[in-house]
């Protein structure tokens, strides 16, 4: 967290020629001493910062001092940003190449202390994007996708599972890379959806100023992916249930539940009687998800609704105990 805002403190003072301790101390939301003590940082590593008492006085960077970092290439900075989410995430935007070249170029630009920082977080530091037992998605088009997605070209889809294919031509917003699977985020007409990369059949991007487009006002692509998610969570979750649940059962909920039906649950949960035990609305998406999910709470769960739920997980018990009852 410091090197990051020793390198945000050092561009500002580039970027703005100086500012006072009080000024910088607001921008980054920390103590004027804070500030002080990185000023000291970025001098014992050779910045050529100083400070100048009084009223117009400050923090400045020696006259004509400029550290190369605002050297980095249109590409090159997109692909230092995308760096946390992995080679393999690079590659399949094309930019592994800018990648390399963006680090280096950091590298070579920074102070020693800082530069030593760096490699050390290479070093300890590695985001490895898909999730346990699964792969990310063959996405051929992912390249073609993300090139519409910089330049601002609208791009023609051909979209679906074989079974069913749609065309569409659509505005692209942005790229979502969710546990090893992409997604692009696009408008189609005044609706904006996500779409599976990996389930694009073939994709191609304009050329002419007829095919640019104009993005929404006050779009932002994390706040809208969040919503989204939490949208179509809440769609599926469509089939109630009550429950009693162990202080240990309470505490495993969060891991065994969809989030928003975990979050739910716990805001809505009753007092504890006097073995510790709460009732609490859960909503799944159906009685089969439902049965199956509650399998993993054993016997720190009590079905209290609907009846249906109670005898199929009992009857499922009973036939797991006489499966695995021990030999005479």
């Amino acid at each position: 967290m410091r090197s990051s805002r020793l390198m945000a403190l050092l561009l500002h003072l580039q970027a703005h020629g100086g500012a006072t301790a009080t000024d910088l101390a607001a921008r980054f939301e920390v103590s004027v001493r804070t500030v002080r003590r990185d000023v000291a940082a970025l001098a014992a590593a050779g910045v050529p910062v100083w400070s100048e008492p009084g009223p117009r006085g400050g923090i400045r960077l020696v006259a004509g001092w400029r550290t190369r970092l605002d050297g980095l290439t249109g590409d090159e900075a997109s692909a230092l940003l995308l760096a946390g989410a992995g080679g393999d995430a690079l590659a399949g935007l094309g930019l592994d190449a800018v990648a390399a070249a963006a680090q280096s170029k950091v590298l070579a630009t920074l102070p020693p202390e800082l530069r030593s920082r760096a490699g050390r977080v290479q070093e300890r530091f590695h985001l490895d994007a898909p999730g346990w037992f699964t792969g990310a998605d063959e996405a051929p088009w992912l390249a073609v996708v993300a090139g519409a997605v910089w330049s601002g070209y609208r791009l023609d889809l051909r979209y679906g599972r074989p079974d069913r294919v749609v065309e569409r031509r659509v505005d692209p917003l942005g790229l979502v890379l969710k546990a090893g699977v992409w997604y692009l985020v696009a408008r189609h007409g005044d609706d904006i959806r996500s779409y599976r990369v990996a389930r694009i059949g073939a994709a191609s991007a304009g050329e002419g100023p007829s095919d640019r487009f104009t993005r929404p006002d006050g779009f932002h692509l994390a706040r809208w992916w969040a919503a989204s998610n939490e949208d179509f969570a809440r769609s599926l979750l469509r089939w109630p249930a009550r429950l009693a649940l162990s202080p240990r059962g309470m505490r495993i909920l969060p891991q065994v539940l969809e989030p928003l039906a975990a979050r739910r649950a716990l805001a809505a949960a009753g007092e504890p009687d006097a073995d510790g035990w709460r009732e609490a609305e859960v909503w799944f998406e159906g009685p089969q998800v439902a049965e199956s999910q509650l399998w993993a709470f054993g016997p720190h769960v009590r079905v209290l609704a609907p009846d249906s739920l109670r005898a199929a997980l009992a009857a499922a018990a009973r036939r797991t105990a006489a499966l695995n009852a021990p030999d005479d």
